[in-house]
């Protein structure tokens, strides 16, 4: 069982956000997981430019980081996404990373998987970020487990606090990993979302040849 934590934080290894991202890491590990994490700020990553080149030739005109990160991603059983909020919204580093996961979206890329999400703020909107991230996952076919936000600026022991919540919330994951624990609501939103694409696909099976051949590889289409 591996669960990989995303710190979308400017600051990287000296950031807050990476504080709940370990929290929730170290919480998955004491179940029984194996953690890695992932700091975005330390990787190059290009500008997504709607050329859905992925989107035909499975492969990126880009040559940087990204593929590599997206396979870690991939391989993963869990997921964390953190990040600060800047302007009631992600940082630029993750929603770089989440442009260019686009096309996970159509191929549910995710499914099967569970995630969940982490947001420190200085005064507001770190649940509107929690909630961001997770539906992010949830389009890429994941199943949410909940999220822990913070705002720092309203209590100097905030984040001492938050990390107690954090660490529950890393034993909540691997527990979901563990017994593919099912979500009735999450259920039927995967299959609305999935019975979308399949309108999408089936209907431009020569715009979308290799998400096509997947879907059918899926025995999502026949």
């Amino acid at each position: 069982m591996k669960v990989i934590g995303i710190n979308g934080s400017p600051r990287g290894e000296n950031s807050q956000t990476k504080r709940l991202i370990d929290a929730v890491l170290n919480g998955a590990q004491e179940a029984g997981a194996d953690v890695e994490t992932i700091h975005l700020i330390y990787y190059d990553f290009k500008f997504r430019n709607a050329c859905s080149i992925c989107l035909q030739q499975e492969k990126c005109v880009f040559l940087d980081d990204f593929p590599r990160v997206y396979a870690k991603i991939k391989e993963a059983d869990g997921i964390v996404l953190g990040s600060p909020v800047y302007i009631d919204l992600v940082t630029a580093q993750m929603k770089m990373l989440i442009d260019r996961m686009a096309d996970g979206i159509q191929c549910q890329s995710l499914s099967g998987k569970y995630g969940c999400a982490v947001a420190t703020s200085g005064d507001h909107a770190e649940g509107s970020v929690v909630t961001y991230l997770n539906h992010f996952l949830q389009m890429l076919g994941a199943n949410p487990v909940g999220g822990v936000g913070v705002a720092l600026g309203r209590d100097s022991h905030a984040i001492e606090k938050a990390e107690g919540e954090a660490r529950e919330l890393g034993k909540t994951l691997a527990f979901s990993i563990q017994t593919r624990r099912k979500d009735p609501a999450l259920e039927e939103f995967h299959q609305r979302y999935r019975k979308r694409f399949e309108d999408v696909l089936s209907g431009e099976k020569p715009e979308w040849p290799l998400d096509y051949d997947y879907w059918v590889q899926q025995a999502w289409l026949w």
